[in-house]
């Protein structure tokens, strides 16, 4: 009889791995690392690129530090290679050193396995990328429900042409300019306007503002992302940036008519079909179906 509900076991354990392997194969990818809640129990490496892989070996970044808050945390996107962690503890120290505020507000950073988030981001895969809003830190820690309703600053004009005098301080350029100045940055990636006030206004040495790229949205907060850490050999770098400082011809592209006001598509657009497990790289799989 024993022998016999052994069997019977090993046969339940069997299936249950066939459906497991049956769902990851059968399930849009944002929907398998969304659901993963915690790092995979093998070796730290991030895997992939930063819009197409996974992250195994994942480190939390504390709730609160003393120069630091994470917000958002029903998310749990507060994960990321120990590489990012050690980033943003880094630079958070600094922050106080160079500006008026107390520390930084962190929001979404990875998910527990890195992959697609099911809103959001199209990065953020790999535990490399992080985004730092642009408000200071109080001198008080939030509550969980205010981590939650708390808005950030928005930080460009409404007409999107350039930041609002109101809210751009001295403080937002010398803390865009110390996460610009880390050597383990690869992007600090803001809205153009952002991008237009930082050509203005920054004085002394200007060889950060190379790291600093415009990009759709992010007008409440900078994008930071590190390159590809040791012992990831199948992480793929992000190709260099573009020498000079940014601030020229290239800079106006942003603010024409078709960026500003983009007329609508005559025709509907098709989405494109979900990433599935099968489009990341394969390790993936493996950071998926792990303890």
């Amino acid at each position: 009889m024993r022998r016999a509900f052994l069997l019977a076991l090993a046969g339940c354990l069997v299936a249950g791995a066939a459906l497991a392997q049956s769902a990851a194969d059968t399930t849009p990818a944002k929907q398998l690392f969304s659901a993963a809640k915690e790092p995979a129990e093998i070796g730290t490496r991030s895997i992939g690129f930063y819009s197409k892989g996974c992250l195994a070996g994942a480190q939390a970044l504390p709730v609160n530090g003393k120069t630091w808050q994470a917000m958002r945390l029903s998310r749990n996107r507060n994960w990321g290679h120990p590489d990012l962690i050690a980033f943003l503890e880094r630079f958070a120290a600094k922050v106080p050193q160079v500006s008026n505020w107390p520390g930084i507000l962190v929001g979404d950073m990875s998910q527990p396995r890195g992959g697609p988030m099911l809103t959001g981001h199209a990065s953020h895969q790999i535990g490399l990328d992080a985004d730092i809003w642009l408000t200071p830190m109080p001198k008080r820690e939030f509550t969980k429900d205010e981590r939650e309703k708390v808005a950030a600053t928005m930080i460009v004009r409404p007409d999107r042409l350039d930041v609002d005098a109101k809210v751009w301080t001295p403080g937002h350029i010398a803390v865009i300019r110390a996460a610009a100045q880390d050597p383990a940055v690869e992007r600090v990636l803001v809205n153009a306007a952002i991008k237009k006030a930082l050509c203005r206004d920054a004085t002394g040495d200007r060889s950060w503002l190379q790291k600093v790229r415009p990009y759709w949205g992010h007008d409440y907060h900078m994008h930071v992302r590190i390159a590809c850490p040791d012992g990831s050999p199948d992480c793929r770098a992000q190709d260099p940036v573009t020498p000079g400082e940014g601030c020229g011809s290239e800079l106006d592209w942003w603010f024409s008519e078709g960026n500003i006001n983009p007329k609508p598509p005559k025709e509907p657009v098709k989405p494109p079909p979900p990433m599935m497990l099968k489009d990341l790289p394969p390790a993936c799989r493996q950071v998926l179906l792990a303890p």
